[in-house]
C-alpha cells in the first residue's frame, strides 16, 4: 500500500484531541501521523492518549512552517498532508484524495471544505474553488491564496524539486509554496468537502490579520516577475 503522512503542527490548542480524533479515525490505514510540538505551553496532556498512535517531535518554539519542515523531514511517506491542529479531516479524506491523486497521476491537489465553529458545527457553504483553466488558476494565485493548506495532498517528490516551506513567513509561508509549486506541476482539485476549517477568535489569522496583509504582498511581489512569464507561456 501507499504510505501517507499527516504533519499536525501543534502550538498551544486546545482543539488538538478533536484533529488527533479525526486522523486515528481515517478509512485508509496505511497512514503516520506526525505530530510536533513547537514550543507550546498549554494542552500538550491532550495529545497522550494518542502517543501510540502517533510519532510525537518536540521542538523550541519556530512557527508553523519549522514545525512542518520538520515533519516532512521525519515523513517515510510517498505523500505528505498537513493538518491545524484545530482543523478536522473527515474519515475518508486520504482514502478518497489518494485514490484521486493516482486516477489523475497528481503530484499535488487540494479538495473542497466548510467552516465549523469553536463547537465544531458547520456554518458555511462549501467553500473550495479551482479556477476553469490553468491560465486562470495562475492569474487568481497570483493575487490571492486560495487553497486552504489543510485540504491538500502532495506528492513528496515536489519538495525535493521547489523547497520546502519558508521559515522566514509566519503566516503566509503555504502561499509562497503553492505558488512555487504551480510554476512547475498542475493544481489539481477534487470538488468534495473533505475538510471542516475552524474559525475561531484565538485562530492566527484574526489575531495577526495586519501583519499577514503586509505578508501577501511580500510574497505576491517576489514571485511576481515569474508568474507574469507564466502567463505569456
Amino acid at each position: 500500500m501507499t504510505l501517507i503522512s499527516i504533519i499536525v503542527p501543534f502550538y498551544n490548542c486546545p482543539y488538538i484531541n478533536q484533529a488527533l480524533d479525526s486522523l486515528v479515525n481515517q478509512t485508509y490505514k496505511d497512514i503516520e501521523i506526525i505530530v510536533v510540538n513547537d514550543g507550546a505551553t498549554q494542552y500538550a496532556e491532550r495529545i497522550s492518549p494518542y502517543l501510540d498512535r502517533v510519532q510525537y517531535i518536540k521542538k523550541d518554539n519556530g512557527g508553523t512552517a519549522s514545525a512542518l519542515n520538520l515533519g516532512i523531514e521525519h515523513a517515510k511517506g510517498d505523500y505528505i498532508c498537513w493538518l491545524s491542529s484545530d482543523d478536522i479531516f473527515y474519515p475518508e479524506k486520504t482514502e478518497v484524495q489518494l485514490a484521486f491523486m493516482k486516477m489523475k497521476k497528481a503530484m499535488f491537489s487540494h479538495t473542497n471544505y466548510y467552516i465549523i465553529d469553536k463547537k465544531s458545527r458547520i456554518t458555511s457553504p462549501s467553500l473550495g474553488i479551482q479556477p476553469s483553466s490553468r491560465l486562470e488558476t495562475i492569474k487568481k494565485i497570483s493575487t490571492e491564496n486560495f487553497i486552504n493548506g489543510c485540504s491538500v495532498m502532495i506528492n513528496k517528490s515536489v519538495f525535493n524539486s521547489v523547497g520546502a516551506f519558508d521559515e522566514t513567513l509566519p503566516y503566509t509561508h503555504d502561499y509562497d509554496l503553492w505558488i512555487r509549486i504551480i510554476q512547475t506541476f498542475p493544481i489539481h482539485y477534487l470538488d468534495e468537502p473533505l475538510l471542516l476549517y475552524r474559525v475561531h477568535s484565538q485562530m492566527g489569522s484574526k489575531k495577526h490579520k495586519a501583519a499577514i496583509v503586509k505578508e501577501i504582498d511580500v510574497v505576491i511581489n517576489r514571485h511576481k516577475v515569474k508568474m507574469e512569464k507564466l502567463l505569456l507561456e
